[in-house]
């Protein structure tokens, strides 16, 4: 029996960094011993990872741009060698108004945050996440995936169709073999959930990638 892996010693890249959610999952694998690479789109804002993070590798990239990240793989792969994990942070709501609020400049930016930067990362990253003995995927969905509404109907397929990209990712870690899994974290808001999604990520490498692979967690407030 292989031996279970820890996220200690592991380098994890988190696109979407400088959120609040990014913040907390940063702060939580420094705590743990993990090489924070943190990915944003402004390097000012990018420089407020290191209050919580104070080692976390920097990388300004625009990730809806595929020749970019592309670029960034290899910078980070040069410098840091291959990532174990690449927890996806990048996002964002808009909508109501109905149906007839669903307009193409909502769905054209959820679309190119919550699914382009999806694929453009998996795809220039994924060759890393299966080269690492315990590579590690996961991204933030919805619940409106499951009950989606007229006014939420932009952003509830564009979830949807993030949890299928990573669904078929899984696939293809299962397909390669047992190092690398991947993770589905459903919520209604992630407010005030930052760091229990923190102590979730941290914790993906605290199982094998074959009882974790495929899995879609939902996180729920704690009541009192």
């Amino acid at each position: 029996m292989s031996a279970i892996p820890s996220v200690a010693g592991r380098t994890v890249l988190i696109a979407g960094a400088t959120s609040t959610a990014g913040l907390a999952v940063a702060a939580g694998l420094a705590t743990a011993g993990a090489h924070v690479v943190a990915v944003g789109s402004n390097q000012e804002r990018l420089q407020s990872v290191r209050a919580v993070a104070s080692e976390a590798a920097l990388y300004e990239c625009d990730l809806t741009n595929f020749a970019a990240v592309t670029a960034l793989a290899e910078q980070v792969a040069a410098k840091r060698g291959p990532i174990d994990g690449l927890i996806h942070l990048v996002g964002g709501w808009r909508g109501g108004g109905g149906l007839a609020g669903q307009n193409d400049a909502d769905w054209d930016f959820l679309y190119s945050h919550v699914v382009t930067t999806l694929r453009n990362t998996t795809r220039a990253f994924n060759a890393q996440l299966l080269a690492s003995p315990a590579g590690r995927l996961a991204i933030v969905s919805s619940v409106s995936v499951d009950k989606p509404i007229a006014g939420g109907a932009n952003y509830a397929t564009v979830k949807s169709a993030a949890e299928t990209w990573v669904r078929a990712v899984g696939q293809g870690f299962t397909k390669a073999g047992d190092t690398a899994a991947t993770v589905i974290f459903v919520v209604r808001s992630l407010d005030g959930l930052e760091r229990d999604l923190a102590t979730r990520v941290v914790a993906l490498w605290s199982d094998t990638a074959a009882s974790v692979n495929g899995s879609r967690i939902v996180l729920a407030p704690i009541t009192p």
